[in-house]
């Protein structure tokens, strides 16, 4: 699930290949300005999830605005590292 508060997108709750079209659809239709993901309520993640990130992020680039990803949980973080993309999803 994906809620706007300011210019932060709170994550929560899973977000695997089972639901990521509809959390990356939502997601894309909230970036209009600089955003800031906050990750802390992610409780499941997977490749896919990474996938969401890197096109939010493409797609905020495109528009002239920058996404940074905060609180990202310990699994993310070693799948980015694991993938190399770690230095693609800029983060606090």
């Amino acid at each position: 699930m994906i809620a706007a508060n300011g210019d932060r997108l709170v994550l929560t709750g899973p977000i695997t290949i089972a639901n990521v079209r509809e959390e990356a659809a939502g997601g894309l239709t909230l970036l209009t300005g600089d955003r800031v993901v906050d990750l802390a309520g992610v409780t499941e993640a997977d490749s896919s999830t990474l996938s969401m990130l890197l096109e939010w992020r493409r797609a905020a680039e495109h528009a002239g605005h920058t996404l940074r990803c905060v609180n990202m949980p310990a699994n993310m973080s070693s799948l980015a590292r694991l993938y190399g993309i770690e230095g693609g999803l800029p983060g606090e």
